[in-house]
């Protein structure tokens, strides 16, 4: 049994599934309608699952944590994810990305490098997230260093990189599994042009 949470803070709404403690899906949204549906989108569809209306303590957690990250928050992550619902290279992908540390985003082509795969590919992985925020597809730019895409809009991606913003001057690598990942600070990202009223 999957179990839903979703609470507002601030001027969000953010919500998780959660199944035997492990992080199923998350999400945010400016509207509580909005938030669920987006929710219910990410969860498998054969697993049965409950709408909680009181949070548990761990959901209190994961949902605190989601805020953080959206505020440009560092957190320790000790929550562990339900992968099994995700192909091998999603689940791969995603999790290389977790080693992307605030300040910092990487390349589709720099992660595909490490990971395996194209660019494409790890951009369609990076559209299958469903761990938004708690596993940083937001730390992802084009080649290019312009924003890429984003589920919840590119907007919402550029908002949350300027919060993350350290200060960081220069490119850097670290290795993940043997291999270097490219890393550039977070003032390198090309801005994202104004919506037009």
């Amino acid at each position: 049994m999957i179990k839903l949470y979703h609470t507002k803070i601030g001027e969000k709404w953010f919500a998780t599934a959660i199944e035997n403690d492990k992080i199923v899906a998350s999400t945010f949204a400016s509207k509580k309608e909005v938030v669920l549906r987006k929710l219910l989108l990410q969860i498998p569809f054969e697993i049965p699952f409950k709408l909680e209306s009181n949070l548990s303590e761990h959901a209190k957690r994961v949902l605190d944590a989601l805020y953080a990250i959206y505020n440009g928050k560092e957190i320790k992550l000790d929550f562990k994810f339900e992968m099994k619902h995700l192909s091998p290279y999603t689940a791969k992908a995603l999790k290389i990305l977790t080693k992307v540390p605030v300040g910092y985003v990487t390349t589709y082509g720099a992660l595909a490098k490490v990971a395996g795969g194209s660019p494409r590919a790890i951009g369609r992985a990076m559209a299958s997230n469903p761990v938004v925020l708690l596993i940083p597809c937001h730390r992802v730019v084009k080649s290019d260093l312009s924003i890429g895409g984003y589920g919840p809009g590119i907007h919402e991606k550029w908002k949350i990189l300027q919060k993350e913003k350290r200060g960081y001057k220069k490119p850097k690598e670290i290795m993940v599994h043997g291999k270097r990942l490219m890393l550039y600070p977070v003032e390198m990202v090309k801005p994202v042009r104004k919506r037009k009223k």
